[in-house]
């Protein structure tokens, strides 16, 4: 896996990254983008646990997490920048927000991936994540949405 490049900054998310972060998730997942009014929503909610890549002053990655509550956390979303894949930058996301999760409480932490998504599937698998011995759950996030639940205990 190469180097992060040293322009590379793992922050939290702001007020100011809002319209950024929505055309992030566009390029991300263009085919199920978060509404720009979720993205607020989750900014409300969790923006301790909203944390951004930037490449020189650019929004390249994100991850969004959940507080931990009775010590169980999710991750609601992890994306990069088409451009920035395969560099490393999905993994750093993770194991920050990971020890950041640790450090507040959590000891288990959870999350959906899409069965066919391979590459998010080794990463999490890389990081210590069990795929749910039931398998992919069929229409979970709707129809011909289906998921598989992970987790890691910390």
């Amino acid at each position: 896996m190469p180097a992060l490049r040293p322009s590379v900054r793992v922050r939290n998310a702001d007020e100011r990254d809002l319209s950024d972060l929505s055309r992030l998730d566009h390029e991300a997942f263009p085919h199920d983008p978060y509404p720009y009014s979720v993205l607020r929503q989750f900014m409300d909610a969790f923006a301790e646990h909203l944390l951004v890549a930037e490449d020189d002053g650019i929004l390249c990655g994100y991850v969004l997490a959940t507080p931990p509550n009775e010590g169980r956390s999710w991750i609601f979303s992890l994306g990069v920048a088409p451009a920035m894949r395969r560099q490393g930058l999905g993994r750093q996301l993770m194991v920050e927000t990971l020890m950041r999760l640790r450090a507040q409480g959590a000891h288990t932490v959870l999350l959906w991936v899409e069965p066919g998504n391979d590459r998010a599937i080794t990463l999490y698998e890389s990081l210590g994540f069990v795929p749910d011995p039931v398998g992919r759950r069929e229409n979970h996030f709707g129809p011909g949405e289906h998921r598989l639940l992970m987790t890691l205990i910390l």
